[in-house]
């Protein structure tokens, strides 16, 4: 007899909001996804707002009483009114109520079906968390932009445009190499016209000092000029993967697998080759990558359900719902109460 209960899984980050319905199989059957639902970034209403807009399009097609589970993994939850989030579920006409979940360990469980490891995240912020029978138990970094995601997308667009407008400066006049091309492209936009190199420097600094965040899409260049061999990219690359391996290095402990998460270290990229090999060089640990945030959450959802009846077919069905990487063998179950 076919089972025709359906599970949520949400993950609400800073910059995006996604929410997917699948089968207790795994099969999605549903999907959306709306800008950033991070209370505490973008306030309660905004965020709200998106939360139910991904939630909308991911139920278009299904009946929402027909959801038995879900798990909602969402940056700064905790901001979230109880009352604010009750009405979103309520006026989904959902057939349940979504757990609230870290974002930290929807990143972790989106890498791996193993209960225990270390997530190290780089995506506009960097973080470093441990994970120790399904519960996320210390952490590391997470400072926010200002003073620490040491290693992030933010972290690697300061350090270009410092290196840059420092390089243009310069009273020897040195040219400006590929990264110096790349920063001024992609921050001040139509090539413009510059009495020198001293005058582009303060216009990088003008635009960085008017939107600070903006340095963020820097992070692409840098990976861009070092894969061309940038001597100063290369710089500004080993030194971030120096950093994130520190991050990981404060929680680490020996058991279960290193999951890389955020835009940073789930894209190809030299940053992203150079963490690996570090932390190859530094431990015998399997080191995996994060797929699908919402599909983690849903796979949590739909294991919830079936625990502990169908406990090694669930365990088996990760890499469906994630899209990650396969499971591995011996696995510690992922089935948290």
């Amino acid at each position: 007899m076919t089972d025709h209960r359906l599970v949520l899984g949400i993950d609400a980050g800073g910059t995006a909001t996604r929410a997917v319905v699948t089968g207790l199989d795994g099969e999605l059957l549903g999907s959306g996804r709306a800008g950033g639902g991070n209370p505490t970034t973008h306030g309660q209403p905004a965020a709200r707002a998106q939360l139910a807009a991904a939630l909308a399009d991911a139920l278009r097609e299904v009946d929402p009483a027909d959801v038995v589970g879900g798990v909602a993994g969402i940056a700064g939850g905790l901001a979230f009114s109880p009352s604010v989030l009750e009405a979103v579920w309520r006026e989904a006409g959902l057939g349940c109520v979504p757990r609230p979940e870290g974002d930290a360990l929807i990143a972790f469980v989106a890498g791996t079906p193993q209960s225990s490891g270390t997530l190290l995240l780089s995506g506009t912020g960097a973080i470093a968390c441990r994970v120790t029978d399904g519960t996320a138990e210390a952490w590391s970094d997470g400072l926010g932009w200002l003073l620490g995601d040491e290693g992030s997308g933010f972290w690697l667009g300061r350090s270009a445009a410092r290196t840059v407008v420092h390089d243009l400066t310069r009273p020897d006049g040195t040219p400006p190499g590929l990264l110096a091309e790349l920063v001024m492209a992609e921050l001040l936009g139509t090539p413009r016209s510059f009495r020198d190199l001293n005058d582009q420097a303060f216009a990088l600094v003008a635009r960085a000092q008017a939107d600070p965040q903006s340095l963020t899409r820097l992070a692409p260049a840098v990976n861009r000029a070092a894969e061309a061999g940038d001597p100063r990219a290369l710089e500004i690359v080993r030194e971030g993967a120096r950093l994130l391996v520190a991050t990981a290095a404060r929680v680490h402990r020996p058991q279960g697998p290193i999951v890389l998460a955020g835009s940073v270290l789930t894209s190809e990229g030299p940053l992203r080759s150079a963490v690996q090999e570090l932390l190859g060089e530094r431990w015998d640990t399997p080191v995996r990558t994060a797929g699908s945030g919402a599909g983690a959450a849903a796979w949590l959802a739909a294991g919830e359900v079936l625990n502990p009846v169908r406990e090694a077919e669930h365990i088996s069905l990760h890499a469906k719902f994630t899209g990650g990487n396969p499971p591995v063998p011996a696995l510690t179950p992922f089935l948290p109460a």
